[in-house]
């Protein structure tokens, strides 16, 4: 069935059918979003995709049996870059968003958040091509759209080589005392690189650090 002009076809990657079902009529019921493909992982997903027109934007769970969100989302920005993805996952770990973050997702906010949150989220990533939740910082968010006009982020900042390398090791699935013996520093001066960075660069949280680096292209998005 021919979609209305101008109307936005939705996908929605999800194994739970429940879950799935009222999402479907949620999103059919807002205005000018209609939910054209269903699958219960990204394996089906793919292959529903080769047969169906693209859609405008893919709702996306973390967890999922043969080929979770991870894959897919990695998949999608190889092969369709022009879609955009909403993470809509049960997992707020600051690992599962660095992680979605990197791959280059266009938003994520969490399963149990309030339907006016949801609508918000598929308007903002149609008019201004990303979403993300408090969760995840939406002011800072704001700034990976924004080109760094000068590329020498150490110029710009006043960071040094090892701070740079601080951030990079941020943006990995390490922990602090991880990165801490991976630099051979202690804990606690680690600790004061990062309360450093947040003053510096007026960040609250370790996703904030994640959010300037990919926007200062001291880290690349797969």
């Amino acid at each position: 069935m021919q979609q209305p002009i101008g109307q936005i076809q939705v996908a929605l990657v999800d194994d739970h059918k429940l879950f799935r079902r009222g999402l479907v009529e949620l999103i059919n019921g807002f205005t000018d979003y209609k939910v054209v493909l269903e699958a219960t992982n990204g394996k089906e997903f793919i292959q529903k995709l080769s047969s169906e027109p693209l859609p405008d934007l893919v709702l996306l769970d973390v967890n999922m049996p043969e080929m979770d969100g991870y894959e897919t989302a990695t998949w999608l920005r190889k092969n369709h870059p022009s879609i955009k993805i909403l993470v809509l996952s049960m997992y707020d770990s600051e690992t599962a968003i660095i992680k979605m973050l990197r791959i280059g997702v266009s938003g994520y906010i969490l399963k149990d958040a309030e339907t006016h949150e949801l609508k918000h989220a598929l308007d903002d990533l149609i008019q201004k091509g990303f979403y993300y939740s408090d969760l995840v910082s939406g002011t800072l968010a704001k700034s990976i759209a924004k080109p760094m006009v000068e590329t020498h982020v150490q110029h710009i900042h006043g960071l040094n080589d090892r701070e740079i390398e601080f951030l990079k090791m941020v943006c990995t699935e390490l922990t602090y005392k991880e990165i801490a013996d991976q630099m051979c520093l202690s804990v606690r001066t680690i600790d004061g690189y990062r309360e450093h960075l947040f003053e510096k660069l007026n960040v609250r949280s370790r996703v904030g650090l994640v959010l300037f680096a990919i926007r200062s292209k001291i880290i690349s998005v797969s």
